[in-house]
């Protein structure tokens, strides 16, 4: 029934958003952007944290670091297999240890909780009882958790290297696109060199210019042809 009411309500909601968009609101005035702008940068952290999110997900609440680890370095027998994993991964815990506040009340009695039963199991790597480091952590729950951040490590950089590398095969702006904009701006900067030269003629032009139209003026009595004499 749930996967039913979903479908109803995803199909409910698209044509209401279609309906609303096409009828009830504007179109945005269209704007030329160079990119998302600080949202990338915002987009390309979240993938960040994600990965390593992810790769500490993994490596913490599933069981697949600490069967590798029984069965490479502390399978019994030497080989390849997982026999003898669930009594490895569970500790030993005196009953009689448990403190009282903590001990069921006497009209529960539970079946585990009698004379003849006098320790039960736990899920964790930890010294058993009697020992001289009773209840803390054994070394193998020390290589568990190296394991596991090594796996995070290992994880996260294979992922990043996959993303560059898919990053670098397909790039944002293809070649063509990226020809077509580098053609773009040398005609941009040959059309403005030209500019520039017409520019610095017409300049030069109106100087000369000037500079004929001033020489009769200086010498009003001299003739087109007449010489000075020299000193």
């Amino acid at each position: 029934l749930a996967p039913l009411l979903a479908l109803i309500n995803n199909i409910i909601e698209i044509r209401v958003d279609a309906w609303k968009l096409t009828t009830q609101f504007r179109r945005p005035v269209a704007a030329k952007a160079h990119s998302i702008g600080a949202w990338e940068e915002i987009l390309n952290g979240m993938a960040v944290l994600s990965v390593v999110t992810n790769a500490f997900i993994v490596a913490f609440t599933s069981d697949m670091i600490p069967r590798l680890v029984y069965m490479y370095a502390y399978q019994p027998d030497g080989e390849l297999n997982m026999k003898g994993y669930i009594n490895n991964s569970l500790s030993v815990f005196n009953i009689s240890e448990i403190p009282l506040e903590n001990r069921p009340e006497e009209e529960e009695n539970p079946s585990w909780f009698n004379s003849s039963i006098t320790t039960c199991r736990y899920r964790d790597y930890r010294y058993p009882p009697g020992h001289e480091k009773q209840y803390s952590h054994t070394m193998q729950f020390w290589h568990i958790l190296a394991a596991k951040l090594a796996f995070v490590i290992i994880m996260e950089h294979v992922v990043f290297l996959v993303k560059y590398f898919v990053a670098w095969l397909i790039p944002d702006v293809p070649s063509d696109v990226r020809a077509r904009i580098k053609r773009e701006r040398y005609l941009v900067q040959k059309e403005l060199h030209d500019y520039e030269v017409e520019k610095l003629k017409v300049q030069l032009s109106h100087q000369n210019h000037q500079e004929c139209t001033c020489t009769p003026g200086i010498y009003p009595y001299l003739t087109k042809h007449e010489v000075l004499p020299e000193f």
